[in-house]
C-alpha cells in the first residue's frame, strides 16, 4: 500500500463517504471528540477527511486538520464555511508521515482510522509523537486485527469492503506501541461489537539531562470491554 493507492482509494470514496464509513465510524468519532472537548488548548486531527468531527468540537479549542486527500479536504473547507465553525484554524493537504509543524506544537494529536491506511504506521507514529507537546495527548481511534473468536469471523467477512477502503485487514495493536516518550492512559474497545479500539497516551515530559528515571512499556490487554455507545 502506497501513498498514490490511498489517494486514489478517497478520491473515489470522497462523495459517499458520509454515508457510508463515515456512519460506520461514528460511536467511535464521538468517544475521541468527547475525550478531547474536556481538554484545552490546540488540536491537531490526522485525517481529518471531510471534516466530520469539526462541528462536534467544543469552540474554546483551537483545531487544524491535514488530510492527505484533496478531494476529501475540499468537502471539509465546504462544511466549516457552511457550519461558520471558527475555531477550525486550518485544513492543510499534508502527509501524516511528514508533518510540517514544529516539535511539540500541540495539546492534543487525534488520528481516527487513519493508521490502518498508511503506508508506514511506524513513522506516522514518530511524527503524532513528536508534535505532541510534553503533557498533552495522543488519541488513536482504530480497528486492530484479532485472529479468533467471534470478532476475528467478522474481521474476516469484512475483509473484502476494508481492502476496497483501502485498508490493512491484518493490523495487531504491537505497531503502534512501544513509543519512548508516550505512556499508555486508557484503552477501551468501541461498538460496534468492539471491531474498533480507542487508545490515549500521553506524552511524558521531558526529563532532565541527569535524570535516571525509566520508562517502562506497557502490555496490551487481552480482552477489552466494549464501551457504550
Amino acid at each position: 500500500m502506497d501513498e498514490s493507492a490511498v489517494r486514489e482509494a478517497y478520491r473515489r470514496w470522497a462523495p459517499v463517504y458520509d454515508f457510508t464509513f463515515g456512519q460506520i465510524a461514528e460511536a467511535g468519532r464521538r468517544h475521541a471528540v468527547e475525550i478531547i472537548n474536556r481538554r484545552k488548548g490546540s488540536v491537531l486531527e490526522v485525517g481529518v477527511g471531510t471534516g466530520l468531527s469539526l462541528p462536534c468540537y467544543k469552540p474554546h479549542l483551537e483545531i487544524t486538520g491535514i488530510d492527505l486527500s484533496t478531494e476529501m479536504l475540499e468537502k471539509a473547507r465546504e462544511r466549516v464555511r457552511e457550519l461558520g465553525l471558527t475555531h477550525v484554524k486550518a485544513l492543510r493537504e499534508m502527509d501524516a508521515a511528514e508533518l510540517e509543524f514544529p516539535d511539540g506544537h500541540f495539546d492534543t494529536v487525534v488520528a481516527m482510522y487513519v493508521l490502518t491506511v498508511v503506508p508506514d504506521p511506524e513513522q506516522v507514529m514518530a511524527e503524532l509523537e513528536r508534535v505532541c507537546a510534553p503533557g498533552g495527548e495522543v488519541i488513536l481511534v482504530n480497528h486492530f486485527s484479532q485472529e479468533e473468536g467471534m470478532r476475528g469471523f467478522v474481521e474476516q467477512r469484512l475483509a473484502p469492503l476494508a481492502r476496497r477502503l483501502g485498508w490493512r485487514p491484518v493490523f495487531p495493536m504491537e505497531r503502534v506501541m512501544g513509543r519512548p516518550d508516550l505512556r499508555l492512559a486508557e484503552m477501551r474497545a468501541l461498538r460496534p461489537l468492539g471491531l474498533f479500539t480507542m487508545l490515549r497516551f500521553v506524552k511524558q515530559p521531558e526529563l532532565a539531562a541527569d535524570s535516571k528515571l525509566e520508562k517502562e512499556p506497557v502490555a496490551a490487554p487481552a480482552q477489552l470491554k466494549p464501551a457504550r455507545a
